[in-house]
């Protein structure tokens, strides 16, 4: 279980997050709503590490733990641009992070993909390129990316945002799947009705006086 408490960012002078708090129990997905200009990307950047909180207290199982240091080892981040290396087929951009951080084998790693890829319905397209794929595919590439390191909680940014409206639903069932096999997540996202079909819980932020997204 992730607890977050009295988490504070500003920018620039502007006070972006004030005092957020929120729990995400194991097994289930917390949805973070809210429009354009509350937080919702600084909100998941600070707790992911990838932005540093000017104060807040951040507990994984009840153990006090610092984003700087160690959320590359809790979090697994789907990003809202997908962030795919285009030079690397989908096997590649799989199989780089288990074999470089992990030092995995490269049987090892691949072995690992092809699991990911059987459940993710990656099979048909593990040596295509992104630039080959749709949307909905590279979605998928990423989510696989991110799952290889085994994070203990999968994070995504406006999981739907760069997709057509009819593919929201192939997102909200996947989310879903992962929840009934046990991952953890949480998702940023302006889009209610997603939020609604795939959430335990939800949390809506609002925007600050002068604040930015």
């Amino acid at each position: 279980m992730l607890t977050v408490k009295n988490l504070n960012k500003a920018f620039n002078g502007r006070q972006i997050l004030d005092n957020v708090t929120l729990t995400v129990n194991d097994c289930e997905v917390l949805c973070i709503v809210g429009p354009s200009g509350a937080g919702k990307t600084t909100l998941l950047r600070c707790i992911t590490g990838l932005e540093t909180a000017d104060s807040g207290e951040f507990k994984l199982n009840g153990q006090s733990f610092d984003p700087q240091t160690e959320g590359e080892r809790i979090f697994g981040v789907v990003f809202q641009d997908f962030n795919l290396f285009p030079n690397l087929s989908v096997n590649e951009n799989i199989t780089l992070a288990p074999r470089l951080v992990q030092k995995l084998s490269v049987a090892a790693a691949n072995q690992k993909a092809a699991r990911l890829e059987q459940e993710l319905g990656l099979v048909q397209v593990k040596d295509q390129y992104p630039w080959q794929l749709s949307g909905g595919q590279k979605q998928r590439v990423a989510i696989a990316r991110a799952l290889a390191m085994k994070p203990q909680i999968l994070c995504y940014d406006e999981p739907t945002s760069a997709l057509d409206p009819n593919l929201r639903d192939e997102v909200a069932k996947l989310i879903l799947k992962l929840k009934q096999g046990g991952t953890t997540q949480l998702i940023i996202t302006h889009d209610m009705e997603f939020a609604q079909k795939v959430a335990d819980q939800l949390l809506q932020v609002e925007a600050i006086a002068d604040g930015q997204d």
